[in-house]
């Protein structure tokens, strides 16, 4: 399974040699952590997400035949998004709302 997910992601990133997968086994769950290239990150999840459900969806298929569970997940770099300040703070030029505390 690890070698479908290094597949796919490799074809779909501008720098393949940046990806990462690691595989943490479980008793009946496998993770699969996929690191990459911040700007690859969009490339991977899709468009509305479309593009990471359909690996998810194989990926769950293949892991079922193997009596398992795979949970695929997308670890963010260091600093997290980019660029931009984090989701909870509010937009600069908001005025419609009270400052957050």
């Amino acid at each position: 399974m690890k070698a479908f997910i290094e597949y796919v992601v490799k074809a779909l990133v501008d720098y393949p040699d940046q990806v990462d997968i690691r595989e943490v086994d479980g008793e009946r769950v496998v993770v699969f952590e996929v690191r990459l290239n911040p700007s690859d990150v969009g490339k991977v999840i899709g468009k509305s997400g479309r593009t990471i459900t359909a690996i998810r969806t194989l990926l769950t298929s293949a892991a079922a035949k193997n009596g398992k569970r795979a949970v695929l997940e997308i670890i963010e770099p260091e600093g997290g998004r980019r660029g931009g300040a984090p989701a909870a703070e509010t937009p600069p030029g908001r005025v419609d709302e009270p400052p957050r505390e």
